[in-house]
């Protein structure tokens, strides 16, 4: 499966984006998709995720109440709503897709999220 992240930008502390992630090739074989991050200096960190089949969705402490997880399988597509944005969610975010139910393997190329406080 081969992941194209796309959506980030600069935003003001308080504001709104929606990232997009497209799963092209063998995206029947999904598990599930989620969201990472990783900030200046630090470590990658799980965000959110969804699995495939059902409408299970699973967040990270840091983003619960703020940020949204949906999925179009129609469109092999993933989404994070992002919502109340602070200073310390400026990071690359990438998507990432579990085909097995052992983990995230594949991994897409990443989109730059800024924002300003």
């Amino acid at each position: 499966v081969q992941l194209q992240a796309s959506g980030g930008g600069l935003v003001q502390a308080g504001g709104s984006l929606r990232l997009s992630c497209a799963a092209s090739g063998r995206t029947f074989s999904v598990y599930a998709m989620g969201w990472f991050r990783q900030a200046p200096g630090k470590e990658r960190e799980f965000v959110a995720l969804t699995n495939w089949s059902g409408s299970s969705t699973r967040y990270a402490d840091s983003v619960k109440g703020r940020f949204t997880i949906s999925k179009d399988k129609d469109k092999a597509t993933v989404y994070l709503q992002m919502n109340s944005l602070k200073a310390e969610d400026t990071a690359v975010y990438y998507c990432a897709v579990d085909q097995t139910g052992q983990g995230f393997r594949s991994w897409g190329q990443g989109t730059v999220v800024t924002v300003s406080s």
